[in-house]
């Protein structure tokens, strides 16, 4: 015999010798199929209709008991109780006889499902038992029985009576032998059945002591971290690595619902208030607000506190919330007429947390802090710590918004790990004591450790030094974690307001953020992929500038307001003549011509040095030329006083324009439909003899950069 033949004949065999029925051999070698849900609901409350939902969403078979019972079961959570339960069960199992169908009794008030049949079944399969209950930390209601309990090498030790899955017919064996009154305890009951070898080895008893089937949440939080993913959310035990099929905890209604996959309904996320805090002139603040929006979380969640101390920042707040206050579930605002102190402003964003009964965690971040991570709220509940907060750094520089270790006066100190976490060479999560900028905290540990007023104030140390001492005092534990990139923290000490857009002179300061705002999202394309046409012999047209970019330069130049006549005397330049005039302001005139020699050596110059070999970048003269019919419409025939000319187009043909663009006399060759924000690149004193055709309606802008290597 060869073969599937063979293999039957062997597993025949292994039953006859090792004394067991086939049932058994077939629960060894196959993953049973049949399965029924018990439970007993003798009223129909939120908890179960939320058992329900998530029994439906994973096509469970649920058959509930004791529907219009009185509950004379007691208080479940401590004997005696729970004895209307096993009475039920065992009156409901005598109608079932087939020895193949697996039962799974669970509660139905505090339990969710968090996956499906098939899971479970594998998982039961895999126990190579008949009969698996879940497993607790804890010893109750008996713990003069803890002694009797099996040991083990891992894992949860004492027997949860919460739930557990096995045969009919060896649950119709546990229960045989019940008698008790409603009232006794449930959980007594099968604990002694469980700590009697016989008993144990006869109906073929096992604890879930991994939580791989069941998780019990009341006391073990600290183990169990939520995961958000595919539109649904699920628990992880992180001390055994292991995703339970089953949730329950009466004591943690707001946690449990976490865990309810019925669609991830947006009631079901923790309520967060927001707390936004706006203490100097900061840059890009419009792009904070847009990053807030763009947190993958549902803002009717989400309550706004927003103090700001600066009158230049209140057209930003007063835009935000115009269009957005609506999407919220409520928002405070804090002004600078209302000349509240920050210290004490902290205190009333966490008081607005406090004093909300649905308040879950308070997130608090400063306006100077670039959210780049659209998952980072979710990421720092998954992690379920009181106090916990995202790594976030400066670019290029080894500051962080936490200290790794403190001095012996209580200031910064760089422990042996700083540099390796910073860098991520390390990567963890991290008690430490001292954050800042940004961190999640909470709501309970507001209300209790934290409870105390003036949490910011100190005769001695700053609002954030204080803060964190008071929290270490209170031996609340401070989280930081670098598993994922969350973002960064801009610089703040040169930003000056004495501009209309003052992100544009932050290029220096900080580079990153300023490129993301204002470099074209193309032009790394441009060198790495070619990304560079040649519309006309020995021009070259590449994106550079975003559309933002091209409407804030726009907007500086008319603000500042003091354009050329358009004569060919001209004072700005050297010799006081020009030649070819144009209606213009210079980049000098507005104090911008340092930052954009900088843009040009950062962003032009790599594309001319490739495109014209040998050649190296140094601007003569920048400035913004502005076309109108009525005003200036057109340029006549003339070489550029340059050896090559960038000339970027800052608004769009068509729409803000007709007419326009550049023809190149020698080749009868014209540019009419220049692109917002794409450079054109062409020779300019010998070869390419140009002209600006008319703008026929509108206004055109353009930047020209005259460049002299």
């Amino acid at each position: 015999i060869t073969g599937p033949k063979m293999r039957g004949v062997l597993v025949i065999l292994a039953c006859l010798f090792a004394s067991l029925s086939p049932l058994d051999c077939n629960q060894q070698g196959s993953i049973p199929e049949d399965l029924l849900v018990l439970t007993v609901a003798t009223q129909e409350t939120d908890g179960f209709r939320r058992f329900l939902r998530s029994a439906k969403h994973f096509n469970y078979t649920i058959r509930v008991l004791g529907k219009g019972e009185t509950w004379k079961g007691g208080d479940y959570m401590s004997p005696p109780g729970g004895g209307q339960k096993v009475r039920l069960l065992k009156s409901a199992l005598e109608d079932i006889q087939e020895e193949n169908k697996v039962i799974l009794f669970v509660d139905s008030y505090d339990v969710i499902f968090s996956s499906g049949p098939k899971e479970l079944l594998k998982k039961f399969q895999q126990a190579k038992h008949r009969v698996v209950f879940s497993a607790e930390t804890l010893i109750w209601p008996d713990r003069h029985l803890e002694d009797k309990h099996p040991h083990v090498r891992e894992g949860k030790r004492f027997l949860g009576a919460g739930g557990f899955i096995g045969y009919a017919p060896n649950l119709k064996q546990m229960l045989s032998d019940w008698s008790g009154a409603d009232s006794d305890s449930d959980q007594l009951f099968f604990t002694k059945i469980y700590i009697n070898p016989e008993k144990r080895k006869s109906i073929n008893i096992t604890l879930d002591n991994k939580c791989r089937l069941f998780q019990n949440l009341h006391g073990a939080l600290d183990e169990v971290m939520l995961k958000f993913e595919d539109g649904r959310v699920r628990a992880r035990n992180v001390l055994y690595d292991t995703l339970p099929v089953i949730c329950y905890d009466p004591n943690n209604f707001w946690f449990m619902n976490r865990l309810s996959v019925c669609c991830l309904q947006e009631s079901e996320y923790p309520v967060v208030v927001i707390g936004i805090f706006i203490q100097q002139p900061t840059p890009f603040v419009t792009v904070f607000f847009e990053r807030l929006l763009n947190l993958k979380y549902p803002k009717n969640r989400l309550r706004l506190f927003i103090y700001n101390q600066e009158y230049h920042h209140e057209p930003h707040v007063r835009t935000f919330l115009e269009y957005h206050e609506s999407e919220y579930q409520g928002v405070k605002l804090i002004g600078p007429e209302e000349d509240i102190d920050p210290e004490t402003s902290r205190d009333i964003g966490f008081d607005m947390c406090r004093e909300d009964i649905d308040c879950v965690y308070f997130f608090s971040i400063d306006v100077d802090v670039v959210l780049k991570n659209k998952d980072t709220l979710r990421i720092l509940i998954e992690l379920n710590k009181p106090f916990i907060a995202p790594m976030m750094s400066k670019p290029g520089r080894l500051w962080t918004n936490f200290w790794g270790a403190l001095s012996a006066d209580g200031y910064y100190a760089r422990s042996e790990d700083y540099v390796d976490i910073v860098q991520g060479r390390r990567v963890g999560l991290w008690n430490v004591p001292y954050v800042s900028n940004i961190f999640l905290i909470k709501a309970d540990t507001l209300r209790t450790d934290l409870k105390d007023p003036d949490l910011f104030e100190s005769e001695t140390l700053d609002a954030d030094m204080a803060f964190c001492s008071k929290v270490r005092d209170k031996g609340v534990f401070m989280f930081v974690t670098n598993m994922h990139t969350f973002g960064r923290v801009l610089s703040t000490e040169n930003y000056q307001t004495n501009h209309l857009h003052n992100d544009l002179w932050q290029i220096f300061e900080n580079p990153v953020e300023w490129e993301e705002r204002y470099i074209h999202e193309n032009y790394s394309k441009v060198l790495k992929d070619g990304l560079i046409e040649m519309p006309c012999p020995d021009v070259y047209w590449f994106p550079v500038f975003t559309d933002v970019a091209c409407k804030h330069l726009i907007e500086e130049m008319e603000h500042f307001g003091q354009w050329s006549g358009g004569g060919n005397v001209d004072k700005r330049i050297q010799g006081g003549y020009e030649n070819v005039p144009t209606i213009d302001i210079h980049m000098n005139q507005v104090g911008y011509d340092k930052e954009w020699h900088k843009f040009l050596l950062d962003y032009v110059a790599p594309v001319t040095e490739k495109m014209y070999p040998g050649y190296f970048t140094r601007f003569d003269l920048a400035f913004v030329v502005r076309y109108k019919p009525d005003e200036q419409p057109a340029l006549s025939p003339h070489h550029d006083a340059s050896t090559f000319t960038i000339n970027i187009a800052l608004n769009q043909v068509g729409v803000d324009y007709q007419g326009g663009g550049c023809r190149f006399l020698r080749y009868n060759c014209s540019v009419t439909a220049p692109r917002r924000g794409w450079a054109l690149m062409h020779p300019g004193r010998l070869t390419h003899y140009h002209e600006g055709l008319p703008t026929v309606e509108g206004v055109r802008y353009i930047s020209v950069s005259f460049v002299d290597p």
